[in-house]
């Protein structure tokens, strides 16, 4: 199932997205609520974890193990991550 708001989306990975992850850096956070804000695109691959994503305007989005996740540039919004989360990021 896909997932899209105005800026940011999710869906399961396919394998030509996985092979792209080789050279991205690796994340991992425990479970938390903090505000975040995007200056830049930011593509993840969900490697452990659950999470929900809500913007400002109220949209929302939830991802977890094998999900790919676009963070476009100038979302304001709040994470909570349910179980610890690790993933594999890509800033453009």
């Amino acid at each position: 199932m896909v997932e899209k708001t105005v800026q940011m989306e999710t869906h399961k990975a396919t394998a030509e997205e996985i092979k792209q992850t080789k050279s991205w850096g690796t994340w991992s956070k425990e479970p938390s609520t903090f505000d975040y804000s995007y200056d830049g695109k930011e593509t993840c691959y969900i490697l452990e974890g659950e999470a929900d994503v809500t913007s400002k305007d109220g949209s929302k989005i939830s991802f977890k193990v094998g999900d790919w996740v676009v963070f476009h540039p100038g979302l304001e919004c709040k994470w909570h991550i349910t179980k610890t989360i690790k993933k594999k990021y890509n800033f453009e």
